[in-house]
C-alpha cells in the first residue's frame, strides 16, 4: 500500500472534481483528504472497506461518490443506509456544508465498528449536519421523513425499499448507487414502487460502469 501522500491526494482530487459538475472549496477538498486519512488509519484496523491504498480509495470511493453528489441537489433530508465507512453519506455531508447548508444527512449501519468510525468522523471533521444511527434500517423510527433515501452497494433493490420504505416522505424518492445496470433486480421490485430514472455516471479514473437508479411509490 502507498504512504498516504497529502499533496498528491489533493491534486489528484482537484483534478478529478474539473471534470464533474460541481464545484469545491480548498476547505471542502482538504475535509475531504482529511476523511481519507481517518478511513486509511481506521481501515487498517476495523476492515471499514477492502480498498487499502489512499489513491485508490480517492478515486473507488470519493469520486465515484462526488459523481453522485447533483443528483441530490434538492434534497433536504438524506438518509444513508448501510452506510459503512460513511459512502456516500460522509461525502455528501463534506460536500453540503458549503454547497447546500440547510441539507441534513443521516447514516445508518448494523455494524458497530463501522459507525464508531463514522461518529469519530462527524467529530473531527466538524460536521454537525450528520446523524449517526447503529441498528437494522427496519428498526429506524424518526419524527421527520426522508426526502432522500440512499445506499452504495447495501442490498438488491427490493430489500432496500422494503427495509426501508417506511422512512420516505409520501413524495420522496429512493436514489440507489450501482454498478451494471441492474436489470434483474429492477424487474424484481415490488408493484408498490417504480423506477423513475436511470441515470448513467461517469467517474474520472474509473474504468467501470456506474449508474443511479431512482424509485418512488409507483402511482395509485
Amino acid at each position: 500500500m502507498r504512504e498516504f501522500d497529502r499533496p498528491l491526494l489533493t491534486r489528484l482530487l482537484s483534478e478529478g472534481v474539473r471534470g464533474m459538475p460541481i464545484t469545491l472549496s480548498d476547505n471542502q477538498i482538504n475535509l475531504l483528504i482529511d476523511y481519507v486519512g481517518l478511513l486509511t488509519k481506521w481501515n487498517a484496523v476495523y476492515n471499514l472497506t477492502a480498498v487499502r491504498d489512499p489513491v485508490q480509495m480517492l478515486t473507488q470511493h470519493i469520486l465515484d461518490s462526488l459523481a453522485a453528489v447533483p443528483a441530490f441537489g434538492h434534497a433536504h433530508n438524506v438518509l444513508d443506509v448501510g452506510a459503512g465507512g460513511g459512502l456516500p453519506g460522509m461525502v455528501l455531508a463534506i460536500w453540503a456544508l458549503e454547497a447546500r447548508p440547510e441539507l441534513r444527512v443521516s447514516m445508518i449501519d448494523t455494524v458497530h465498528k463501522k459507525t464508531a468510525f463514522l461518529t469519530q468522523a462527524k467529530v473531527e471533521l466538524g460536521l454537525k449536519n450528520v446523524s449517526i444511527y447503529t441498528m437494522k434500517v427496519e428498526q429506524l423510527r424518526v419524527p421527520t421523513p426522508f426526502d432522500v433515501i440512499t445506499s452504495r452497494a447495501f442490498a438488491e433493490l427490493a430489500d432496500f425499499v422494503n427495509w426501508s420504505g417506511h422512512l420516505l416522505a409520501p413524495d420522496g424518492q429512493f436514489i440507489a448507487m450501482k454498478g451494471v445496470l441492474p436489470e434483474q433486480e429492477i424487474a424484481a421490485l415490488p408493484a408498490t414502487w417504480q423506477v423513475t430514472s436511470v441515470q448513467p455516471l461517469k467517474v474520472p479514473g474509473l474504468d467501470a460502469e456506474r449508474h443511479l437508479i431512482f424509485m418512488a411509490r409507483a402511482a395509485q
